[in-house]
């Protein structure tokens, strides 16, 4: 992939790849559209993994002051992520559809609005629709790692911060919070990574559509690939959007180092 970022490659088998050395990373740092698209993705990014991790931990919170029934509750969040990405983007898309269920209340039911909203022909609520899809899909994910992490906390810390008269809020960030800051770091890495390879979601919700305005790093690879046939641009996008992911990670594991350090 980094050798064909350099070359204006094609798919023939009779053509050649000319040597174009640096062209294709201009193209993409001067591509309005591959721009857009990044600004996307890092919107998405920066609203999804906040909320999934602070939902989920909520969730897990709750699941795990819970004595019975805890199976049927941690099987109900946990649902949407086992559940295929394409069947619950394809039922988002009914629910914001101009006839679907969102303006069925908006309209009919609760009458707030003269007429049918396209939710999914403009940039940020279309956005807004895959970033409540991700969240929605993601809180279950985090549920079931922070519960782990939550179950691994001595329970002497607590039965000591009873004895101190610790109230639930003082016990909550003086204990739990420091006890499963590993696993936040974890969640935080691994869903910001996951945040940057978004695809089936904007793919049937709008399919980067209108005017590439939704498109996401993924999106417009994919349509520069297959639809352009321009495989060096492509690759080229691949390596910068690889770069920024590690520059992300390298930054999110040095906070923790340091504040461990501290």
């Amino acid at each position: 992939m980094f050798i064909m970022s350099f070359f204006d490659w094609n798919i023939g088998f009779q053509q050649s790849s000319p040597y174009i050395g640096l062209e294709n990373y201009i193209d993409v740092l001067t591509d309005p559209i591959a721009k857009r698209a990044i600004v996307n993705t890092f919107v998405y990014a920066i609203v999804t993994v906040p909320l999934q991790m602070i939902f989920g931990l909520a969730v897990a919170l709750l699941i795990n002051g819970i004595k019975k029934f805890g199976i049927i509750f941690r099987l109900g969040y946990y649902l949407p992520v086992i559940t295929s990405w394409v069947v619950v983007a394809l039922l988002f898309r009914y629910i914001f559809a101009n006839t679907g269920l969102m303006n069925y209340f908006l309209v009919d039911v609760l009458k707030i609005v003269d007429g049918p909203v396209s939710w999914l022909s403009s940039r940020w609520s279309a956005l807004a629709s895959a970033m409540l899809l991700g969240i929605w899909k993601g809180i279950g994910w985090n549920m079931i790692i922070f519960l782990a992490a939550l179950q691994a906390v001595p329970r002497n810390l607590y039965e000591a911060a009873d004895v101190d008269g610790a109230n639930r809020f003082q016990k909550f960030f003086y204990i739990t919070l420091p006890s499963i800051k590993g696993t936040i770091t974890f969640a935080l890495v691994m869903l910001a990574i996951g945040a940057f390879n978004t695809y089936t979601p904007i793919a049937i919700l709008t399919g980067g559509n209108p005017m590439h305005q939704t498109e996401v790093v993924l999106t417009w690879m994919y349509f520069q690939t297959f639809d352009a046939l321009n495989m060096g641009y492509s690759a080229a996008l691949s390596m910068i959007v690889t770069a920024i992911i590690m520059i992300i990670t390298v930054f999110l594991f040095g906070i923790t180092r340091r504040k461990k350090v501290a």
